[in-house]
């Protein structure tokens, strides 16, 4: 009984550790790019958009409904960090980055380079004993389901 409640309660410790660094991550993400005036969801989308892609595939990516995604686009595109292109199907418009959204992205990522906490307070060596041990408690990578309420 003693050995069971030790466990849960290594579990609990754990389990709350890992959410307090998650939202710690997730706010210093927030901090940095609101220096680029950008809200979250669509600077974390511009990362996201290394190649040309179907307004699904970063759905899936951001763990969106789909529908979100339109209005992300909007928003890009309306700030010139985007432009939607034919892809091979025409029925699929593709999301690009014009040269300003490849700037900002590049901004973000030498912003977020330089202020992370993960970089900051770990060495190297640290974080590749890391990475593995968190692919190895997330399983097997599979579809992530859209938050709710539509949003990302």
């Amino acid at each position: 009984m003693a050995d069971r409640e030790a466990r849960f309660a290594e579990a609990a410790r754990l389990a709350q550790l890992l959410v307090d660094i998650t939202e710690q991550a997730k706010a210093d993400f927030a901090a940095t790019v609101a220096a680029f005036g950008l809200p979250v969801p669509v600077a974390r989308a511009i990362v996201l958009l290394t190649t040309p892609a179907p307004m699904s595939d970063l759905a899936e990516q951001l763990a969106c409904d789909r529908s979100y995604i339109t209005n992300l686009a909007d928003q890009m595109e309306e700030r010139g960090l985007i432009t939607r292109v034919a892809g091979k199907d025409r029925r699929v418009k593709l999301l690009a980055l014009t040269d300003a959204g490849l700037a900002v992205r590049d901004q973000i990522s030498e912003a977020v380079s330089t202020n992370n906490m993960i970089l900051r307070r770990l060495t190297d060596a640290e974080r590749r004993t890391l990475a593995p041990l968190l692919e190895r408690l997330r399983g097997a990578p599979g579809p992530r389901a859209p938050h709710q309420g539509g949003g990302c």
